[in-house]
Formats: structure tokens, sequence, C-alpha cells
């Protein structure tokens, strides 16, 4: 068990971080702006532009939150092994 002062974690780095915020943020704006995609033509197989769109943006945002997490996992784990290291070395001493 570790005690408080122990820290579980290294340094973060800000690029995964930021990448992964950016990445969401698109996921989540860009179907909320109606006025882009609001239109009836063109038509896919019979269906609205509209509708299509928005279907489209399912598996684009499912590869984004993908994308995401599997940035911030490496990151986490980048940091959990930096912790790690550091505590082999002072045990080896």
């Amino acid at each position: 068990m570790s005690s408080p002062d122990v820290p579980t974690r290294g340094v973060g780095r800000s690029g995964p971080y930021i990448v992964a915020g950016i990445l969401l943020a698109v996921a989540v704006v860009v179907p909320l702006l109606v006025p882009a995609y609001s239109s009836d033509q063109p038509r896919l197989a019979g269906f609205p532009f509209f509708y299509w769109y928005q279907m489209l943006w399912v598996p684009i945002t499912a590869a984004l939150v993908g994308i995401s997490y599997r940035l911030v996992t490496r990151e986490d784990r980048r940091r959990r092994d930096a912790v790690q290291e550091t505590r082999s070395g002072e045990q080896e001493r």
C-alpha cells in the first residue's frame, strides 16, 4: 500500500491531452452546427442529406473517441512507468 506522499504517476505532458480534447470537441461541436447541413440535397440511397450526414458522424465520432482514448491511456501508462522506474532505481541503491 502506498503512502499519501508517494506519487503514483509521473509528470504529464500536455500534448496528448490537448489533442484528445480537440478531437472530442470536433466530435461534439460539428454535429451541433445544424445550419451547415440542413438541406435535402444531395440524396444518398433516397435519404436526404440531413439524415445521412448525421449518420456519417456516428462512425467518425467513434473513431475520434477511440483515438482520444488511445492517446490518453498511452500517456497515463508512460506516466505510471516513469514512477515505477524511479522506484526501481531507488530500491537498487
